[in-house]
């Protein structure tokens, strides 16, 4: 059997202490190092890379996980990071999974749920479930549909008349009907047909819309 040597970043000398000596339970397992802060477990790898680190997020500061994590990331060690944290926000959870990390453990769970997550990362399969799953799964769902609004918007931009241009970048600025028609000395009743027009041509039913999509994606520079 092979043995699978491991980290252990955790501020707190308690939970770090049990933690070791639980892993140290485990046959299948060989615990060669504990931290208490980032610059520790970075020194700690560098000088003998594992093939695991449990890093905690919150350590000497809020971020000092997610920093460490950065850093051996960037060394291309074989080593694998497993974040076992007690934060759970959308933020945290983001932040620390595009560091290279390839899984994440919320606290509170037994022992034997940190060994099979272990043991899935060796395998190449990570467990990353519960929030943390969620979270990642939203964003990339997210990412997705901006993607594609993106795309749909720009094709979209490429049919309308230097008019309808003119008239978004005025409604980007949070100007009325009225006052575009005054800007561009031009009937109300003109510059209600061209709105028309731009609101069939993005599928949409009001100017409040078009303009939150364009900040939304961040094309105001196309008007």
């Amino acid at each position: 059997m092979e043995v699978i040597t491991i980290m252990v970043a955790e501020d707190i000398e308690l939970i770090r202490e049990d933690l070791i000596e639980e892993l140290s339970s485990q046959a299948e397992f060989k615990v060669i190092g504990g931290a208490a802060t980032g610059k520790e477990i970075i020194d700690l790898v560098t000088s003998n890379p594992p093939d695991i680190v449990l890093m905690d997020i919150e350590m000497e500061e809020l971020h000092s996980g997610i920093r460490a994590t950065e850093q051996i990331t960037s060394m291309n060690l074989p080593t694998r990071i497993i974040y076992l944290t007690a934060h759970e926000t959308r933020e945290i959870v983001l932040t620390a999974m595009a560091t290279g990390a390839v899984d994440y453990i919320v606290k509170g769970g037994d022992y034997a749920e940190i060994y099979r997550h272990i043991h899935a990362v060796m395998a190449g399969q990570p467990l990353m479930k519960g929030v943390a799953s969620n979270i990642i799964l939203e964003e990339y769902q997210r990412l997705k549909k901006n993607e594609h609004d993106l795309v749909y918007f720009i094709n979209n931009i490429s049919t309308l008349t230097i008019s309808e241009r003119e008239i978004i970048a005025l409604l980007l600025q949070g100007l009325k009907v009225s006052q575009i028609a005054k800007t561009r000395s031009v009937e109300v009743v003109t510059v209600k047909t061209q709105i028309t027009s731009i609101l069939r041509k993005f599928g949409e039913t009001r100017t409040k819309e078009v303009v939150r999509i364009i900040r939304e994606l961040k094309l105001e520079h196309l008007f």
